[in-house]
């Protein structure tokens, strides 16, 4: 008998890229449609997978990027040629730097017009070679199932990096007829991640140095995503501090003993033993700087080798997946005693949750503007008292985001990411409230990153996807005003209108409405959770200073990305070099 999946006269490539797609659980596409993806989208739907068709190609890529986090498969973004490509490049940037596990796809010219100039006649993947684990263009059918295979696991980071792929096809080679012979079954298995387990004696070389240090700190990053269970015993166990970045966030609950989030500062400078776990030391981070965390000693988890030597090697470095290695780091300090300091860790906790309510107090009672208009903490805290326990929250935003990133908690969160790329909320919310039926998503935005995709308000109505839209109107894309006012004593280019996103969402037939006084913000958020898809426009205070406007993260220093590391690395570096000249 043959283990050949035999193939008909009708059979063309297009059926089996979406034959594909279909074997590796995806259930939707997101796509903006266009000749030369014709014959992949109409098969697409021939096939039972659900087209998202948006209004621009990048929010194509942003959605997929979600669905990838969100459920932890690959997300699939359908996109035409030329145009079509350069429109996704941004997205396709995001997913590059957040290590999202995204397969794009397109379309060239047929063979015989390829560099001819045909119409969209473009070599795409040289333009998307640097910010993608593969780009290919598939020229002949029997190539199409092997090389899918291929982008998926390099998608999935399967012996590498995850992040995005991109293919593109002929469009008379999604017409063809592939050969018969080719069409294994082997093909046509799901592509999973796999697992790859620590080695014993570094497993135990960790827990030597964690279990001599007296102040160790826990970092989470993407990809510790999935190892909770274990991160939370390792935690107990040790009596370390924990903190959580974007790509993490809910990984621990708030009333975990370990959470010292609001003394995010000082501890860093504190710690003697610092465990990163799948989290790259960037800038956010402060590149892991001697400057910043002093003397203290790394041990770096990762399953990848891209988180597990930037900018610092570790004293120890596991290679491996993070759950498992956390939990063999578990099973191996069982009987131990850690020489751990729990009245340095009981004294940072303490001062975290008197920071925390200091801070919940202070965002319901912050004053408005000279304007009149209020607060942006007060928008987010009235938001936070009506957020389900098992939200989706997107935050989004240059200014408004640092706001969002302190004043929102919720178990499950996404934000632009370490490429900084605002305008991903709507987009990303969409793709988030498909993906996630029956909870709540809600977006939360600054008016300046909800213009880059407001039209994608229009996709989440066609497509019924349940999302809340927040905009937080300040009429300005404010952290940079305040840069220009403070830096260069006048304001260029940086004001925006108070326009009325609410009338512009009633347009596309979404419940929304404008909201200008605190007052009104109860009960205009709970008719609008009721009445999903919807949209607030809330104005908000230009005059409001942002945690991120304050440490200057919107004038770029040189060494650092914050003053206050940036002085400190400058010190450091000086003294260091005072020290060499000796």
């Amino acid at each position: 008998m043959s283990t050949h999946t035999p193939a008909s006269d009708d059979l063309k490539v297009a059926d089996l890229i979406a034959r594909f797609i279909k074997s590796q659980g995806v259930q939707r596409v997101y796509g903006l449609c266009g000749g030369h993806i014709m014959p992949v989208w109409m098969a697409l739907d021939a096939h039972g997978i659900r087209i998202i068709d948006v209004r621009d190609e990048r929010a194509a890529v942003y959605m997929a990027h979600a669905e990838a986090e969100l459920t932890g498969t690959l997300g699939v973004a359908l996109v035409t040629a030329g145009p079509g490509v350069t429109n996704a490049m941004t997205g396709i940037a995001n997913a590059h730097v957040a290590r999202a596990s995204v397969l794009v796809l397109s379309g060239t010219p047929p063979l015989a017009q390829e560099h001819r100039g045909a119409l969209q006649d473009m070599v795409h993947t040289e333009l998307v070679a640097s910010i993608t684990r593969l780009a290919r263009t598939v020229r002949h059918p029997a190539l199409v199932l092997s090389t899918l295979n291929e982008a998926a696991a390099r998608a999935l980071g399967l012996g590498g990096e995850p992040g995005p792929v991109y293919l593109d096809f002929p469009v008379d080679v999604l017409r063809s007829t592939p050969p018969a012979a080719v069409l294994l079954p082997e093909f046509f298995k799901p592509v999973r991640s796999q697992v790859a387990l620590p080695l014993p004696a570094d497993v135990q070389a960790a827990v030597d140095v964690l279990w001599q240090a007296k102040r160790p700190l826990f970092i989470s990053g993407r990809g510790a995503k999935g190892a909770g269970k274990p991160l939370q015993q390792l935690l107990s166990m040790l009596g370390a501090a924990y903190l959580d970045t974007g790509e993490s966030r809910g990984l621990v609950p708030a009333d975990h003993p370990s959470v010292v989030a609001a003394m995010r500062g000082g501890v860093m400078g504190q710690a003697d033993v610092v465990v990163t776990l799948g989290r790259k030391l960037d800038f956010q981070l402060a590149f892991g700087s001697p400057a910043i965390f002093g003397d203290a000693k790394f041990i770096r988890l990762a399953d990848n080798a891209a988180e597990l030597r930037d900018n610092r090697r570790g004293e120890v470095e596991l290679l491996a997946d993070v759950t498992h290695s956390l939990q063999a780091m578990c099973d191996a300090a069982q009987g131990r005693t850690p020489a751990s300091d729990s009245a340095w860790l009981s004294g940072l906790r303490q001062q975290h949750q008197a920071r925390a309510a200091k801070l919940q107090v202070s965002m319901q009672q912050a004053p408005a503007g000279n304007d009149g208009l209020m607060h942006p903490n007060r928008l987010l805290a009235e938001l936070q008292k009506q957020l389900p326990a098992d939200a989706v929250v997107v935050a989004d935003g240059g200014d408004f985001l640092s706001f969002a990133r302190v004043g929102l908690q919720a178990e499950t969160y996404l934000d632009p990411g370490p490429l900084g790329c605002i305008g991903v909320g709507t987009p990303f919310g969409v793709a988030a409230s498909l993906a996630c039926p029956g909870r709540t998503v809600v977006v939360a935005t600054g008016d300046g990153a909800f213009g880059f995709n407001a039209m994608e308000i229009d996709t989440a109505v066609r497509h019924k996807a349940p999302l809340l839209v927040v905009v937080a109107n300040n009429g300005s894309w404010a952290i940079e005003v305040r840069d220009q006012q403070q830096t260069h004593g006048r304001v260029v280019g940086t004001r925006l209108q108070f326009a009325d996103h609410a009338a512009m969402a009633r347009a596309f037939g979404m419940h929304a409405q404008r909201v200008e006084k605190a007052e009104d913000l109860p009960a205009a958020i709970a008719l609008a959770l009721q009445n999903r898809p919807a949209l607030l426009d809330v104005l908000v205070t230009p005059e409001a200073e942002s945690s991120d406007a304050k440490s200057g993260l919107a004038w770029v220093p040189d060494l650092q990305a914050l003053s206050a590391w940036d002085d400190a690395e400058r010190k450091w570096r000086t003294a260091s070099e005072q020290t060499d000249n000796k």
